[in-house]
């Protein structure tokens, strides 16, 4: 039976772990992103992420010192907050090659991976769109998958967003791989294995359901975001476009 599609009035032809993330943590930024296009420029952070793993990707290619890694990092990491006035940049920029360091002492032990951000789609009952998304790293003859995070302080366990991240490639992949979160600061680097993956994905599940009833609501993202309001200190508020539009429509 066709399952109602009210993503397609907002243009979304599918879901991925941060929308759904984003709209568990903040409903009202998942509105003003999704539905109206508003904002969603990252920051520095984010692009240290980005830099620091095309980095690390590399030695476990290639091989190659790591000299020529962090090189290659640093490089990506200019690229990509040229333009930027986030006055993290510079913080973020000095982490880059040490990170890079770390994550590669971390994972060079596991050998040469067998893909690199491989694209995984998962299909749920009763959800109009697909869930997408692509993981880091996979040994595919050790059944090892690893997605690489960056951070500036190292924690204990695997957050809850994370896990459900990982638990989807591993689900699109079959079920039965064993998935990995590595965390890395520019001191240490940590790994850490995901244990209940099949409760992982049902919170995935839920999320998304979740957001396919919220957006059946209205097909007006106006009529939508009475039913939210922002916490313009969170994170997901830092693109000043986001704060800015979070203000004139709610007035907070």
């Amino acid at each position: 039976m066709k399952v109602n599609d009210p993503f397609a009035a907002y243009g979304i032809q599918h879901l991925s772990p941060s929308s759904c993330n984003l709209f568990e943590a903040q409903p009202a930024a998942f509105v003003l992103q999704k539905c109206m296009k508003k904002g969603g420029e990252v920051g520095a952070a984010a692009h240290r992420g980005t830099a620091v793993e095309l980095g690390v990707v590399h030695g476990l290619t290639t091989g190659a010192h790591e000299q020529e890694c962090m090189q290659i990092a640093s490089k990506e990491f200019w690229r990509l907050t040229a333009l930027s006035g986030d006055p993290r940049r510079e913080k973020e920029e000095t982490s880059v090659p040490d990170m890079v360091r770390m994550g590669l002492a971390e994972l060079r032990g596991y050998g040469k991976p067998t893909s690199t951000q491989g694209r995984v789609e998962y299909k749920v009952d009763d959800l109009a769109v697909p869930l997408i998304g692509y993981y880091d790293v996979e040994w595919s003859d050790k059944n090892i998958l690893v997605d690489i995070k960056t951070t500036h302080a190292l924690p204990s366990k695997i957050s809850n967003k994370h896990a459900r991240q990982v638990a989807l490639y591993c689900a699109a992949r079959g079920g039965d791989v064993d998935g990995r979160l590595t965390y890395i600061t520019s001191k240490k680097a940590a790994t850490y294995r995901l244990e209940n993956i099949p409760d992982h994905v049902k919170s995935l599940e839920r999320i998304a359901l979740t957001i396919q009833n919220f957006l059946s609501i209205s097909s007006d993202p106006y009529e939508l975001a009475k039913y939210c309001v922002p916490d313009r200190d969170s994170f997901y508020f830092n693109d000043g476009e986001m704060k800015q539009a979070a203000w004139d429509l709610w007035g907070i």
